[in-house]
């Protein structure tokens, strides 16, 4: 599909504004909630991947898999409906927040972003995206290739803004989550006929690991060295996949996860193969499917009552536009883990990414660094 340049501003190339937003990009950090290690600067995060980190990339595309409308957002700022498929705060914020980079990370395409917010990073990723191309395709939205592409419109701006050191300065040090897979297990391979009937699930998992390690290795081309990759959550246990495939007790379906766990194998070793050619960056795996599971399976260890319904409407099958006004949300959405029937609550979120936070910032960072 066609995404628009995002022209956002008019700049001259003068000393002065290069001097000011130098400054700037210094400046406007926030206090980090996690202690990093001496020395250790990491002056932006970037996102890249499907909904679980979108911030509204896919509000103006014409595809179904958007979520700019209520009950959306009902606890974000007041209730704004910003485009994130959640009832607040997604991943990308919360650790934004806890690196002490910023309060949240906008969307790239969000046609409000001003100059400043590029300095301390911008998510790309769109919703329904994944490392099968054809998984985009389908929906129609912007794919991880495209997701480069804007990147590279990013670092020309960004150029522009504080100049080439300053900008391979930014890119180098940054932090970088790239999050996809599940669509490409849950929904092209597994709800549509045109990858089931030309590959199994072995060769297909095989596929999905050739377009992470192509698009990685794009990302590390490109500057980035600080790189962390989600695994595939465990896409049989969401709301969702328990009512088309759990059976009438809606249980988690089984050769989803099956599948899951294959890919996240292969993944991790890829990754693993990949980092040791990477020069002073690495890619590291994230394992996201565990604690998930473990959160389903345990609920009440983590203050949730609710794992096999979504929050809006009947929590069933409610999702992106069929989580809409005429389906209200429940009322208390901190009893459950998931906000529609595909994603996590902004609780459900928080219960999974601090831990991960604590579990791998040191080895992404170290192997940077070297001073942890």
């Amino acid at each position: 599909m066609q995404v628009p340049y995002t022209k956002l501003w008019s700049l001259s190339s003068s000393s002065i504004l290069v001097i000011v937003f130098i400054f700037l990009a210094k400046n406007i950090q926030i206090q980090a909630v996690l202690t990093l290690p001496p020395n250790v600067r990491i002056p932006a995060i970037f996102g890249f991947g499907d909904s679980i980190i979108d911030p509204g990339n896919n509000n103006n595309l014409p595809t179904l898999i958007r979520c700019n409308f209520f009950p959306y957002g009902k606890d974000f700022m007041g209730g704004i409906p910003t485009g994130r498929f959640c009832n607040g705060k997604i991943p990308t914020d919360l650790i934004a927040k806890e690196l002490g980079i910023k309060e949240l990370l906008p969307a790239y395409l969000d046609p409000n972003l001003k100059p400043t917010d590029l300095l301390t990073g911008v998510s790309f990723a769109s919703g329904g995206a994944g490392y099968d191309p054809l998984t985009s395709q389908i929906v129609n939205v912007i794919g991880l290739s495209q997701q480069l592409d804007l990147f590279k419109e990013y670092i020309g701006k960004l150029k522009v803004m504080v100049g080439e050191n300053a900008t391979a300065s930014i890119i180098s040090e940054s932090f970088y989550l790239v999050v996809a897979g599940s669509d490409d297990i849950g929904n092209t391979y597994f709800n549509t006929p045109f990858r089931k009937y030309l590959y199994d699930i072995d060769a297909y998992t095989d596929l999905m690991v050739q377009g992470a390690i192509s698009f990685i290795q794009g990302l590390y081309d490109m500057g980035a060295r600080r790189i962390g990759v989600f695994g595939a959550p465990p896409i049989g246990c969401v709301p969702a996949q328990r009512t088309l495939k759990g059976g009438i007790l809606r249980q988690c379906g089984e050769n989803e996860n099956e599948a899951e766990v294959l890919f996240n194998s292969k993944l991790a070793s890829a990754l693993e193969k990949l980092s040791t050619k990477f020069q002073n960056g690495r890619a590291i795996y994230i394992d996201i499917y565990n604690p998930l599971l473990d959160i389903v399976n345990n609920p009440n260890s983590y203050g949730f009552e609710v794992v096999n319904k979504g929050c809006c409407g009947t929590g069933k099958l409610e999702v992106a536009i069929l989580c809409n006004k005429f389906t209200p949300p429940c009322e208390d959405v901190n009893n459950h883990v998931f906000w529609d029937s595909y994603h996590p609550t902004q609780k459900g979120y928080e219960a999974l990414v601090y831990p991960l936070i604590q579990k791998y910032y040191k080895p992404i960072l170290c192997s940077v660094t070297g001073s942890c």
